[in-house]
């Protein structure tokens, strides 16, 4: 069985994941989640990239945007610059998360992007970066630690990524005033699907 210490480093972990939350919105800048919000309501397809933990939570972003009935999907950083980019047309929106804003894969994408005329939503800590630098709307990550001992995992970045993104589905549905019914039609599975289409089963 394992020791108290495991439970002590996971209790911690709680601990730094919820600090992490109650401090994340200091680091953005309204004027910049408002300029991406209206990016985003604006745009005809939206895509979203990133490695490693970025890249999953930015998966997680893509279907957030679905669940609004703003068309996303998630590009794989390789894939991108194999042809995916074609996805993507003047005035929509490219969204690219990197912590530390130097992501080499992501770079490409960047000026793929700006070729293009399409708008780059950048992710990061760092806001001095290449990424940052190049993009036409940055928000910024603010994390205070992971929650492993070595302080290398990404754990408590992932939930700040996350909550960002979440924060951008929320904003996204007042500003399109996105109604239940909408997503009631496209959701029909489930435990949800059950109880805003009590007359439905599937």
């Amino acid at each position: 069985m394992a020791n108290n210490s495991a439970w002590d480093a996971a209790a911690k972990g709680y601990a730094i994941e919820a600090d992490a939350i109650l401090h994340a919105l200091d680091g953005i800048v309204k004027e910049d989640f408002l300029r991406a919000v209206d990016a985003l309501k604006k745009a005809d397809r939206i895509a979203a990239s990133g490695c490693g933990h970025s890249g999953i939570c930015c998966r997680h972003f893509a279907h957030l945007m679905c669940c609004i009935e703003r068309p996303a999907r998630f590009i794989s950083p390789a894939e991108a610059v194999h042809g995916a980019t074609g996805f993507l047309q003047k005035g929509d929106v490219m969204l690219l998360a990197s912590r530390g804003g130097k992501t080499a894969e992501l770079l490409p994408i960047l000026s793929i992007c700006k070729k293009k005329g399409v708008t780059v939503i950048a992710v990061t800590e760092n806001l001095d970066s290449p990424l940052a630098a190049g993009a036409d709307i940055v928000l910024a990550m603010l994390v205070t630690k992971e929650i492993d001992r070595h302080n290398m995992q990404g754990t408590t970045s992932f939930t700040v990524l996350s909550v960002l993104f979440d924060a951008l589905q929320a904003a996204l549905i007042e500003e399109t005033d996105f109604q239940s019914e909408q997503f009631a039609l496209i959701h029909p599975g489930g435990a949800v699907g059950e109880r805003i289409n009590p007359e439905t089963t599937l």
